[in-house]
């Protein structure tokens, strides 16, 4: 049987765990990433237990773990420091089978890059799909056009293309061109990345903390090289990022009356470094997660608030089901249907979950904020691991392979 072929259209971490999983089952991958290098926009990532059982089964689970950072507890607060509620990671391996490790996204790109045959990634290289092919015709494969290293557009096909395009992916709206775009969830997103050496008086700390304000919440991770990841919400208008402006200025308007760290955390940012994002979500479950030859996966196609850290996550997931589905002697009809049928019901009921907790962090009343506090802190005191509760069915699932 020929060496089957496969073009992903992206090169984020769900692109790159999908090339690396079909490059293990024997397809010729290509990867088109647009951007120059593959320097991911991002700061810091979280991966839960079911994202590294994921990563195992494409060989990188065990470095991911080895950057944990020495996080012992994790808590809410309130802007004034008051704690609302803690866990540990004791307690996540106890209910899940490990800790959620945060890693730096550029770490764990590199780590998947680095599972590739030399050639298979192209940067500087926009890709457009002009046929999504047929799967039950051999004669029809998927075709995309995408620039040569002259300049000049070049048509490559393939029997399979993974679509990993991202929030406002331009495969999806070409495969389902009547169905909503991603809605804007209410608030936009604010991270960056600091040494602890750099902020005044402050160490890297064993403890990851997210505070809950009016209409925004701020969170402090500590990574395993001693930087720290922050990460910021605020509940306003989506645009109000996209004339640049002083992003860090914006932050300590915001969030410097906060308690410590937030002050220290940003005095040492980079205001250059600072990046604003609006958070989308999608707007209802799609038809399916494919079309012809194109599997879509991540952002593509079930953009998530990242109130639950499962965005990447369930990228990783996407993309390690398509590859066990797509097996070297499997139909790809069957494969791409079966792959929709166990991806579709699970993310959009994490896109549903994550949703709520997020229009919970843009309440904004006094009253409504003291209430939310009050229940946080209650029913913390009667059930210690309510932080942990919200990935329950999420970060104990299990890749359908063996690693």
């Amino acid at each position: 049987m020929p060496q089957r072929t496969a073009i992903v259209i992206g090169g984020g971490i769900g692109g790159l765990t999908a090339a690396v999983a079909l490059d293990r089952r024997g397809w010729r991958v290509t990867v088109l990433e647009r951007a120059a290098a593959l320097e991911p926009v991002g700061a810091g990532i979280g991966l839960a237990p079911n994202a590294q059982r994921a990563l195992d089964t494409v060989g990188v689970g065990d470095a991911v773990r080895a950057m944990a950072s020495r996080q012992l507890t994790g808590e809410i607060r309130r802007p004034d420091g008051r704690l609302l509620a803690r866990t540990d990671n004791a307690a996540a391996v106890r209910r899940y089978g490990g800790p959620v490790v945060i890693v730096h996204r550029a770490d764990l790109i590199a780590l998947l890059a680095g599972r590739l045959p030399g050639t298979a990634v192209r940067t500087g290289a926009p890709a457009a799909l002009v046929d999504p092919g047929d799967p039950l015709r051999d004669d029809r494969p998927a075709r995309v056009r995408v620039a040569g290293p002259d300049g000049e557009p070049e048509e490559l096909t393939a029997d399979l293309v993974v679509a990993a395009d991202g929030i406002h992916s331009a495969v999806r709206r070409g495969l389902f061109p009547a169905h909503p775009a991603p809605r804007y969830a209410g608030f936009t997103a604010w991270r960056f990345v600091v040494s602890a050496a750099d902020a005044a008086g402050l160490t890297a700390p064993d403890t990851a903390h997210e505070t809950w304000g009016p209409g925004g919440v701020w969170g402090t991770l500590p990574l395993h090289d001693g930087r720290i990841y922050a990460y910021a919400t605020a509940a306003v208008p989506p645009g109000g990022g996209r004339d640049g402006g002083d992003q860090r200025a914006e932050l300590l308007r915001r969030f410097g009356g906060w308690h410590r760290p937030v002050p220290q955390l940003l005095a040492a940012a980079d205001p250059a470094a600072v990046l604003r994002n609006d958070v989308y979500a999608a707007a209802a479950p799609p038809p399916a997660f494919h079309h012809g030859r194109v599997a879509l996966l991540g952002d593509a196609v079930h953009p998530m608030t990242p109130n639950l850290g499962q965005g990447g996550c369930q990228a990783v997931e996407d993309a390690v089901v398509l590859a066990h589905e797509a097996a070297r002697d499997t139909a790809l009809a069957p494969a791409l249907a079966a792959y929709t049928r166990q991806r579709l019901p699970r993310t959009m009921a994490v896109v549903r979950r994550s949703g709520r907790i997020g229009r919970l962090t843009t309440w904004r009343s006094r009253p409504a904020c003291a209430l939310r506090g009050a229940l946080i802190a209650a029913t913390a005191r009667l059930a210690p691991d309510l932080a942990l509760r919200g990935l329950d069915g999420i970060a104990d699932w299990r890749p359908p392979t063996a690693p």
